[in-house]
Formats: structure tokens, sequence, C-alpha cells
């Protein structure tokens, strides 16, 4: 982690920046074609600006829309700015996120910002899934098994297949755990498409290829519950599988789950910048 994107962490957390937004989902699963709305809570005094930020998975984080007390009307940004499907209500003490006919290229986290006194102040971050691989007549992730039943020191083994068109690039296959609680999903494991993997077809259509994947966990303890699911970026897209769950006999789920790097890429350095300049501008 760079130095400063290790500082702004530490004083977010020394100084309860993070407490001051609630963002109280998050996980939120959804069908192809369904509209969602992402909720975010901020306190009122002194707020300049909160905008909403998008971080697909794997990649840097994109600015979505910012509203401020200057400009009550939401601005919206890069290609953002002319998308019908997205809008959103800004509110004394709350800046809601609506998608309406979600698409795979939807699936990411979304982050709610404030800045006040010209600090600036991450929510934990709403992760949307669309599901519905199944219906995409391109690609489909399917998982096995979906559940298991375990004892402390089990192993066990997860299994993600990608049926796929062969399309520019090879596919990047990621493993996220959704623990207990409200914690927010963390990326576990990431590899990308090895020729062993996979086995290519010439259809009458179009060339296709189907991959395997599989994870491996061994020495399991209750700390490792929850549900694992598959993400498959592809042809730009991202699809999920419909997921694992791991219970535990006898166990408690831990309420612990490995910082994702998602949240760590969107503190570092660019945006925060660019929105702080803006706040102070409008």
């Amino acid at each position: 982690m760079p130095p400063l994107c290790a500082i702004l962490l530490l004083f977010s957390k020394v100084y309860g920046l993070l407490g001051n937004i609630v963002q109280p989902d998050a996980l939120v699963r959804a069908q192809l074609g369904d509209t969602v709305t992402l909720p975010c809570f901020h306190p009122s005094k002194q707020v300049t600006c909160v905008s909403w930020l998008k971080q697909p998975l794997g990649l840097k984080p994109q600015l979505v829309a910012i509203v401020s007390k200057y400009q009550p009307n939401a601005t919206f940004f890069n290609e953002f700015k002319n998308s019908k499907r997205l809008s959103v209500n800004a509110e004394k003490e709350s800046f809601n996120l609506t998608v309406s006919q979600v698409e795979p290229s939807d699936s990411a986290t979304y982050y709610c910002t404030v800045v006040h006194f010209m600090e600036m102040s991450f929510g934990e971050g709403t992760t949307l899934m669309v599901m519905g691989s199944k219906s995409n007549n391109r690609t489909v992730v399917l998982q096995q098994p979906e559940s298991e039943s375990l004892q402390p020191g089990d192993s066990v083994t997860l299994q993600c297949s990608v049926h796929t068109e062969i399309c520019a690039g090879e596919h990047s296959v990621y493993w996220i755990r959704q623990g207990s609680g409200e914690s927010p999903p963390g990326i576990i494991s990431t590899h990308g498409t090895r020729s062993d993997e996979c086995q290519r077809s010439s259809g009458a259509v179009s060339p296709t290829q189907s991959c395997v994947y599989n994870f491996l966990k061994r020495n399991l303890s209750s700390s490792d519950a929850g549900t694992y699911y598959c993400a498959v970026a592809t042809c730009g897209k991202i699809l999920f599988g419909s997921g694992t769950k791991l219970d535990f006999e006898g166990g408690e789920l831990s309420r612990l789950v490995l910082l994702s790097i998602i949240r760590t890429g969107v503190l570092c350095c660019i945006l925060p910048i660019f929105i702080l300049t803006y706040c102070k501008k409008a």
C-alpha cells in the first residue's frame, strides 16, 4: 500500500471520519433489469459536497455524481453524464443513488463520500452484484456446490465453471467472500485465464470456450464462514455465480472480513484531490 494511502486510511479510522457516513447495505444482489436504490446517510452540519464513486472489480474508481450546498442539482461525470438509468435524490441528511434496468456492467462497489471543512470522509461501500448470468446468452457462470456444512479443520474445494464466447482479451476470475453481519465483501483470490484450464471449440455461430476454476481452502475455521462468489470479468462485463455458502456446525460466524483492496484503491489519491478541489470552487 502506498504511504499516502496508508496515512489516509489511518486518519480516517483515528478521527472517525468513516463513521460519519452510513451505507446500510454492504451487499445488494439484483437480477438483470431490476431497479435498485443504494442509500447513503450523512450528517447535515457543515457539509460542502456529497458524491458517489463507482469502482468495478479490479479497476480504478470512477466519479459518478456530486451535489454541493451551492449547486443543489447533481452534476454527473464521465460516461454517467448522459445516462438515463442513473439518478440521485439529495435530501438534508441523505444522498441516494438509483440504478434502473441494471446491467452486468453495473456490478461494482459504490462509495458515498462527504466533504466537510475540506476533509473528505468515505462510507464503507455497497457492493452491487448483478446476478442472472444464465440469462446472458454469451456467458454462463456456474458454481458448485451451493452450500457446505463443515467442521473446523475441514478442507473444501469450490468450483467455478465459465462457458463463454471468445472475445478480445482473456477473462479474469475473482473469488469474493461475503461474511456475516454487515461487513463489506472482500476479494480473497484472483487469477486469470490459463490455457490448461480452458477448452476451446469452434461452433456453428461463434467459437466458445469452457473453463473450470477450483478454489481450495484447507484447515477451515468458523472465521471462514460466509458466502463465496465467483466473479468473472469478460468482454467488458462482470458476471457472478450464484454463490457457495459455507456453514460450520456448532460455531459462530465471524464478523471479521479481510479489508477489501477496493476500498484501499478508492482512498488513494487522485479522486479525493479532484473532489476536494471541485467542492472548494463550487
